[in-house]
């Protein structure tokens, strides 16, 4: 099992000379990639293109690019420059986002994501193969057909025969179409003990494309704090749990709270949710239970993160990537340095 590093926003928080001395000793640690975020702040595209000019061997990847924030010629056209000025080293995430941010920010209606996504994909993997781009799908038509447009090919090649494409998905449909199409799959709040939930979802997909996961690579996002202090690490983890359960999206679409439920958190779910849209930000985070923390996130001594390492290894991760919840730079490379050496004793 790899180690990845994940920067989530850029800008929240440290500066960019911090960023740019975690990535480099995660780099001299053997950390095999680092992903950074976007949402309605940093773009990712601009970060992984400023790290590529002072990286030499670490992979760079998107975690995610939003798809109703780009064309899917755009994306291929980033992806091959992102993977030319870096060696062969970018990996491309992709996420549909959510309604708020698709809607809102974007001006893009959050409709058919699962046709969105897979002629997304399909029109990104034409480009990248330089074939010219004549397309005629659901959600995308290239050229359109009723104007002076023209079938046309990238004029650059990625370095990569095939840039590695991940998905973020947590929906029954959206995790079969990962496995489907997709070369791995970026999991937010992912439980060890459940993959066995995802297990028929990725077999599906993977049947549908006639190919095995054997190299299908299982790459989830953790928070980590590894400290003897085990009440304070967790209670770092709350805000974020919370903000994500409680309130991203509506009452009536939440994907995280409804992933939680599945992992049998049906009534902390309601009331963490029902606390943090009435405005109960803290009791909301108060109300998540302790063995939820423990269950998605790596929190607590040498000794027990080393062995929920182990499980994340036994469940098929094959990437683990870690964002460490700390807030200076000394002590994120020192999360660094740890997970280092937890990695190497299992």
């Amino acid at each position: 099992m790899d180690l990845g590093v994940n920067l989530g926003y850029w800008g929240l928080g440290l500066g960019a000379e911090d960023q740019l001395a975690i990535v480099q000793e995660a780099e001299r640690l053997d950390y095999s990639v680092v992903w950074t975020a976007e949402a309605y702040g940093s773009d990712a595209a601009t970060v992984l293109g400023w790290l590529a000019g002072q990286t030499t061997k670490i992979e760079l990847g998107s975690a995610i690019f939003q798809i109703p924030a780009r064309t899917a010629a755009m994306t291929a056209m980033t992806s091959a420059t992102l993977d030319q000025i870096s060696g062969g080293r970018f990996r491309l995430g992709l996420g549909t986002s959510g309604p708020q941010v698709s809607e809102g920010w974007h001006g893009v209606r959050f409709a058919k994501q699962l046709q969105r996504t897979r002629e997304y994909v399909d029109v990104i993997r034409m480009a990248l193969a330089r074939e010219r781009v004549e397309y005629h799908g659901q959600t995308i038509d290239l050229p359109l057909p009723d104007g002076p447009g023209k079938a046309l090919k990238l004029t650059i090649a990625p370095v990569q025969d095939n840039i590695p494409i991940y998905i973020a998905a947590i929906g029954p449909n959206n995790v079969e179409l990962v496995a489907e199409i997709a070369d791995g799959w970026l999991p937010i709040f992912f439980s060890p003990e459940h993959v066995d939930q995802f297990r028929p979802m990725l077999d599906a997909g993977a049947a549908k494309a006639g190919r095995s996961l054997e190299s299908f690579d299982i790459a989830p996002s953790v928070n980590t704090l590894v400290t003897d202090d085990v009440a304070a690490a967790r209670d770092v983890m709350r805000p974020f749990i919370g903000l994500y359960v409680g309130g991203m999206g509506s009452r009536d679409k939440n994907f995280y709270n409804a992933l939680v439920q599945r992992y049998g958190y049906e009534a902390a779910a309601k009331e963490i949710q029902d606390l943090y849209l009435d405005g109960k930000k803290d009791e909301a985070c108060a109300a998540i239970p302790d063995d939820l923390i423990d269950l998605v996130s790596l929190v607590g001594t040498r000794d027990s993160v080393r062995d929920r390492m182990r499980a994340f290894k036994a469940a098929g991760v094959g990437t683990l990537n870690i964002t460490p919840v700390t807030f200076t730079r000394d002590e994120r490379i020192a999360q660094l340095r740890i997970l280092a050496e937890l990695r190497d004793e299992i």
